[in-house]
């Protein structure tokens, strides 16, 4: 299945708050089997942890709290209907 990751982060590497940064929301198009494995095999990729449950909605849709080396961050999973698919190894 085809998913797309909106990556929000909150935090920078010093713990301070982002603010009104442009390169702070990134989108990740790529495809899992499910949005728990959507989930997993982002966090995984940066080397980071789930802080916290993800949270999951009707219809493959997820929202989780991430922390990695490059702050603190905010994952929304939803299906996704785009052509350009990269993968993501596990």
């Amino acid at each position: 299945m085809k998913f797309t990751i909106e990556q929000r982060h909150l935090t920078d590497q010093a713990g301070k708050p982002v603010s009104d940064d442009p390169g702070a929301v990134s989108f990740h198009t790529f495809e899992a089997e499910n949005v728990d494995d959507a989930v997993r095999l982002f966090v995984s990729k940066g080397r980071g942890e789930v802080i916290g449950n993800v949270i999951k909605f009707p219809g493959f849709h997820a929202v989780a709290t991430v922390r990695d080396l490059n702050g603190v961050y905010t994952l929304q999973v939803s299906p996704s209907s785009s052509q350009n698919i990269v993968p993501i190894e596990g």
